[in-house]
């Protein structure tokens, strides 16, 4: 890649990471994602796709597989820290996980497809919605425009800090946790903090679900029985001096390596909430929101995305564990043969979703060669 083209990309990335959008509001982002698409002529522009979702579609001179490439829209709902000129324009919202640097390697591509369509099949480079809340990638495979682009072969990447820049690592099998989250609601009865006994407070079983569900999933190694739970909110009552209170909340996170050992979990939640309400004189409701998946690389695609990360100069480390965040790129992999792989954004880099990460320019011509080896490997 050309200083001057990496300087032009370098200024699209900056574009993006001004105007964050949170998942399922990414109207704009998509939108400046489709007029650069349009500017290198695909042979089909889909827009819409689940939400907000864009696909540029460029077909093959002969007949051959489907390889789509996948990047992500949404920002996230956290104010960023940054005295960059290009610094997020919305307050309370920030790129900081990288979809931005995502988005503009993808977008790269049209302009080498352009300029040289495959020889075989076609090439989709999808721009989805909502990742980080775990629906944007059901929306689009659900949404009936998705047809006419299902995937042969799929293909992402996240960068991954305390990775240096332009470092690749990939593994076989699982890659990314299954997760979700889980809202329990208690409902007892209110009464006047004088006379607790006329009332059901909540406050037992709450001192006896935060280490009980805790206790559930302790984290360890990263196999198959791999279980970790997360207490993230807690709310009992009212702020108030006179009032016991009837009702209250928890909220946890639920983590697993695998599908099978998430419907496990949430089983071993369900019955230690049944039993904790039972014993005191409780009802209850649970509800899961931000839904993921476990994602799992199929082993041929592993074999693309090995080969092409070799070729064009980035030889990926083989991990044998998966990463414990999630990603929703696992719904493509009940379509086709998926894979993602992780391009490292620096030793020193800021974690993914710390209001302080800023995703490195430098990092572009790494992830953007690796997408186009993969598509020219297989298509030509």
């Amino acid at each position: 890649m050309t200083p001057e083209r990496l300087a032009q990309l370098t200024r699209l990335r900056h574009a993006l990471h001004q105007i964050p959008e949170v998942s399922g509001a990414e109207e704009k982002t998509a939108a400046m994602v489709a007029d650069r698409l349009r500017q290198h002529q695909p042979d089909q522009l889909l827009t819409g796709l689940g939400g907000h979702g864009v696909a540029a579609v460029y077909e093959g001179r002969a007949d051959g597989p489907t390889v789509l490439i996948r990047c992500e829209l949404d920002g996230l709902p956290i104010e960023e820290l940054s005295d960059q000129p290009y610094r997020s324009a919305h307050t309370g919202r920030g790129h900081l996980c990288g979809h931005d640097g995502h988005m503009t390697m993808v977008a790269a591509l049209a302009e080498d497809l352009a300029a040289s369509r495959p020889g075989k099949g076609r090439a989709v480079l999808l721009f989805q919605p909502a990742e980080e809340t775990g629906k944007g990638a059901a929306a689009v495979i659900a949404d009936p425009a998705f047809a006419q682009i299902a995937p042969d072969y799929a293909f992402s990447l996240h960068n991954l800090p305390g990775l240096p820049v332009g470092k690749t690592a990939l593994c076989s099998g699982p890659a990314n946790c299954a997760s979700r989250g889980m809202r329990i609601k208690l409902t007892g009865k209110t009464s006047h903090a004088a006379a607790p006994q006329d009332g059901v407070s909540p406050a037992g079983a709450i001192s006896r679900l935060l280490p009980g569900l805790v206790a559930l999933g302790k984290g360890g190694d990263l196999g198959p029985e791999f279980a970790l739970v997360t207490l993230t909110h807690a709310r009992l009552g009212e702020p108030a001096f006179g009032i016991a209170p009837g009702q209250a909340e928890v909220w946890a996170t639920l983590r697993t390596v695998t599908d099978a050992r998430m419907d496990q979990l949430i089983a071993e939640a369900t019955f230690l909430v049944d039993q904790v309400c039972a014993a005191e004189g409780l009802r209850y409701s649970t509800e899961f929101d931000d839904v993921f998946d476990a994602c799992t690389n199929h082993p041929e695609a592993v074999e693309v995305l090995k080969a092409a990360c070799a070729a064009a100069g980035h030889p990926a480390q083989m991990w044998g564990y998966p990463q414990r965040w999630s990603e929703d790129f696992g719904q493509f992999g009940k379509q086709a043969k998926a894979a993602m792989f992780w391009l490292g954004s620096g030793e020193e880099q800021p974690q993914l979703h710390n209001p302080d990460f800023d995703f490195p320019d430098a990092a572009i011509p790494a992830g953007a060669g690796i997408f186009l080896r993969a598509i020219r490997n297989l298509l030509g």
